[in-house]
C-alpha cells in the first residue's frame, strides 16, 4: 500500500506523518532537520544515496506550490521501493544510483504557506493572524488569490 496520497491537498501535517510512516519502512532514510518556518514547523531534508554526485530538489517554495511537494514524496517513495526491489526506476539502476550520487531533498520550503492555501489552517487561529501581520509587512508583493489574507 502507498504512503504518499497523490490525491489530496497536502499540508505540512501530512508531509510529516508520511515522513515518519517513510524512514519506519525504508530505515535507510536519511532526515534532517534543516531549519523551521516563521511558525517555527520544521523544514526538512531527505537524503538519498551516498555517493559524490550531489543534486537539489526542493519543493514548495510559493504556498501555492504545495502539489510539487507531493511529487517529490512521492518520488522518494518510488525510489525507497526500488532499491528494496533492488529494480529500475524510469529506466534506471536505483541501487547504482544510491551508490555514485547523493540527492537532498528538501519537500516544503514554505509549510506555512502550504498550509494557509490547502485550508489546513484555521482562519481563526494565532498562526493565521500571524501570517496575515507578516503578510501586512509586504503589501506590494501580489499574492495570489487563495493565498491573500482576507481582513
Amino acid at each position: 500500500m502507498s504512503i504518499v496520497q497523490t490525491n489530496i491537498n497536502y499540508s505540512y501535517s501530512v508531509l510529516s506523518s508520511n515522513l515518519v510512516s517513510l524512514i519506519r519502512k525504508f530505515p535507510f532514510l536519511n532526515l534532517q532537520t534543516v531549519g523551521n518556518s516563521v511558525m517555527g514547523k520544521n523544514i526538512y531534508v531527505i537524503k538519498l544515496g551516498n555517493g559524490s554526485n550531489k543534486v537539489f530538489y526542493s519543493a514548495s517554495i510559493h504556498a501555492n506550490e504545495w502539489i510539487t511537494s507531493v511529487i517529490l514524496m512521492k518520488f522518494i517513495e518510488d525510489f525507497c521501493e526500488a532499491y528494496n526491489n533492488n529494480s529500475n526506476l524510469y529506466n534506471f539502476s536505483i541501487r547504482d544510483l544510491f551508490n555514485s550520487a547523493s540527492i537532498y531533498i528538501m519537500p516544503m520550503v514554505n509549510p506555512d504557506g502550504v498550509d494557509l492555501v490547502t485550508g489546513s489552517l484555521n482562519p481563526n487561529s494565532p498562526m493565521y493572524s500571524k501570517l496575515k501581520n507578516i503578510a501586512n509587512d509586504f503589501p506590494d508583493i501580489p499574492f495570489p488569490n487563495r493565498m491573500e489574507i482576507k481582513y
